[in-house]
């Protein structure tokens, strides 16, 4: 037996809080603020932009079966379900969907839509609601070996950490200025690249993915100037092992709503986007990734998206679950195909199977799930004659985050090799090692003999590093070498440094310090920097860190809103107490704008006569009997009794509404 309401207030006050919690949940706009009592609820979930918002959630069906009941809705379910052209269970659970909504309440006169769905457009240009059928269109799919998926999309995954790791460790050694926009420097895009092996758009996205995880922020360098740097938290994330570091990362971009796929592309007023500017961000991104991985992760094991109809096939499907969103899904979708190969959630066209963990919410049992499919960590390498070192799998993380100090990455793959330089060399000791450390860590961690070119390499590297001290004076050199000085004064890159000698020992620069270092190292010298007190200054700037964002605590979002939504049912709970309580005559007392709207919304949904109060443009009160017949934009319009015809009326002019 169906129970039928005078107006959709009346059917929210006859919920159970389960129900009301649930619209809350599924319509966040209704809470805030909290409303008073339900006809202030109800007045709210009519409103235009609340309206909107609900209807951009609706799949096909459900919008074809709300266009069915409007604008006379229908006597009953079955007579509003037997009016769309799909199956009467899908249908049947569309429409509960949209009562459950509260876009369609149970009204004296049977089924109806919320007062305003019948002026909004429901769909966008091109989309028909003839016949939506009883789900989205199938996937196009092709088998695959699950098991190559896995190993494939695992791999990927391990170098997205490695890398995002090695990215960390070299701005928080040299970290890149943020520019006035807020964002990133091309240039120092280009050299991530550079130094990752990746293309700059898989750059950017690894950037981006690091500062939406909380490992990455804008903060004071070591000399005052705002930089981009590792956080505090990196210093955690790097302790942890891959598999849980992945997790961090994956759950991160999942949830942003930064779109890297933008970084490099031209904005309206035709200037290139820089990654990590503000304005990199889009309301539907994070829906479109969840979503577009949802889909891939409905195919079964051993099945993928078919090469070249596949992708198409997934537009088609998320176009009937959201026909509503804009016209740049297919964007959308393409950068989500993309990044989630780089991250290593898919590969081959399909889900990895410990991505499908992580999308149901089983962070430990998807963690876990890679670790297991990960190779183990080595704790050596071959050293070789021609200055190169063979790391033969994954590293331990400290070797290599030392390695990469004292060698240049030369080649990746499933055998890693590094390359021993003369620059790599000096930069191990501007971080402070000296000769016999790099002796001692190369022999400690080769399973060959250390090749006799290499030990050349380090003594020679050290017999001229020192040798000049270089200080802020603006700047000045000293040597105890008197011709060590001569030949750098004479040096054919020293013309442009604004060198003069003082003293047999001592040169003073007019260059500043900070660009004077890199000249002189760019010319095969191997200064030092002095302290005042005649020490050698060792930088560390890979202890450069920056102030970690604030970061919920992982589950803290959801029990937050859960206990959100509890306390605004319990507020409506006591506003509805409240008014029941009130005598038959307060109706008709001064309402605010807040209240006159929703018993005008009421009215509305009623179909009713009210009786208002109104102030004209003189300041004169008089009462009105009118029918209310919609309001938008804080206007009434309705049709007056008295004058036989159709007005407006101001709603902040209307001071109280009393049945007629």
């Amino acid at each position: 037996m169906e129970t039928w309401y005078r107006s959709l207030a009346d059917q929210l006050r006859a919920w159970s809080d389960e129900q009301l919690a649930r619209l809350l949940a599924a319509r966040p706009d209704l809470t805030t603020p909290a409303p008073l009592d339900s006809a202030q609820l109800a007045s709210r979930a009519a409103t235009r932009s609340s309206l909107l918002r609900a209807l951009d959630g609706l799949d096909l069906l459900s919008l074809a079966v709300l266009d069915a009941l409007v604008p006379d809705g229908a006597p009953s379910a079955e007579a509003a379900v037997s009016r769309v052209e799909a199956g009467a269970e899908a249908a049947g659970a569309a429409l509960r969907r949209l009562q459950e909504l509260a876009l369609v309440w149970e009204s004296t006169a049977g089924l109806r839509c919320v007062s305003g769905v019948a002026d909004l457009p429901r769909v966008p240009q091109g989309v028909s609601l003839a016949a939506p059928g009883d789900g989205p269109p199938d996937l196009v799919s092709s088998p695959r070996d699950a098991a190559l998926v896995d190993r494939a999309a695992a791999g990927a995954a391990f170098e997205a950490v490695r890398r995002v790791e090695l990215l960390l460790d070299g701005w928080g050694a040299v970290p890149p200025a943020v520019l006035r926009s807020g964002g990133l420097g091309v240039r120092d895009l280009k050299a991530v690249a550079v130094r990752l092996h990746v293309d700059e758009p898989g750059a950017a996205l690894l950037i981006e993915v690091a500062a939406a995880a909380g490992l990455l922020a804008a903060g004071p360098d070591e000399d005052g100037n705002l930089a981009w740097l590792p956080t505090a938290l990196y210093d955690g994330w790097i302790e942890r092992p891959v598999a849980e570091r992945w997790t961090v990362l994956a759950r991160a971009w999942l949830a942003t709503a930064r779109t890297p796929g933008l970084v490099g592309q031209r904005d309206p007023a035709g200037k290139g986007w820089n990654a990590l500017v503000t304005e990199l961000v889009s309301s539907t991104i994070a829906e479109a990734r969840r979503m577009t991985l949802a889909a891939m992760a409905s195919l079964p094991p051993g099945e993928v998206l078919a090469a070249g109809t596949g992708g198409p096939s997934v537009l088609a499907h998320l176009q009937w679950l959201r026909p509503r969103r804009p016209q740049t899904r297919s964007h959308e979708i393409a950068w989500t195909f993309t990044e989630s190969a780089v991250l290593g959630l898919t590969a081959l066209g399909g889900v990895a199977s410990y991505a499908r963990l992580l999308l149901s919410g089983d962070d430990v049992a998807a963690t876990d799930a890679l670790a297991g499919m990960l190779p183990e960590p080595v704790d050596h390498i071959l050293l070789q004659a021609d200055l190169t070192a063979v790391a033969p799998g994954p590293l331990e993380t400290s070797l290599a985050r030392r390695l990469g100090i004292a060698a240049d990455v030369e080649s990746r793959g499933g055998a890693t090799v590094y390359r021993f330089t003369p620059a790599s060399v000096r930069r191990a000791m501007d971080l402070g090692w000296s000769a016999v450390e790099l002796h001692s860590f190369v022999a400690a961690v080769s399973r060959t003999p250390v090749p006799q070119p290499l030990t050349y390499l380090i003594d020679d590297t050290a017999r001229t590093f020192g040798v000049v001290r270089v200080g802020l004076a603006e700047a000045y050199l000293r040597a105890d070498d008197e011709q060590s000085l001569i030949e750098v004064l004479h040096h054919p890159a020293a013309a442009s440094l604004g060198l003069r000698r003082l003293a047999p020992t001592v040169l003073i620069s007019t260059t500043p310090l900070a660009v004077l270092l890199p000249r002189l190292r760019e010319a095969g010298i191997a200064p030092v920097v002095e302290a005042a007190d005649g020490s050698v200054h060792v930088a560390r700037p890979d202890a450069q860190r920056a102030r970690a964002p604030r970061r919920a605590a992982e589950g803290a979002g959801v029990a937050r809103e859960a206990a959100r939504v509890s306390a605004v049912v319990a507020a409506v709970r006591a506003g509805d107490k409240a008014a029941a309580s009130r005598p038959p005559s307060a109706s008709a007392v001064a309402l605010d704008p807040g209240g006159a709207l929703a018993e005008l919304r009421e009215a509305i949904d009623a179909g009713a006569d009210v009786v208002i109060g109104y102030v004209d443009n003189h300041g004169v009160r008089a009462d009105r009997v009118i029918r209310p017949l919609s309001v938008e934009g804080g206007q009434l319009r309705a049709y007056d009794v008295r004058a036989d015809d159709e007005r407006l009326f101001a709603v902040h002019r209307i001071s109280s509404v009393r049945p007629a």
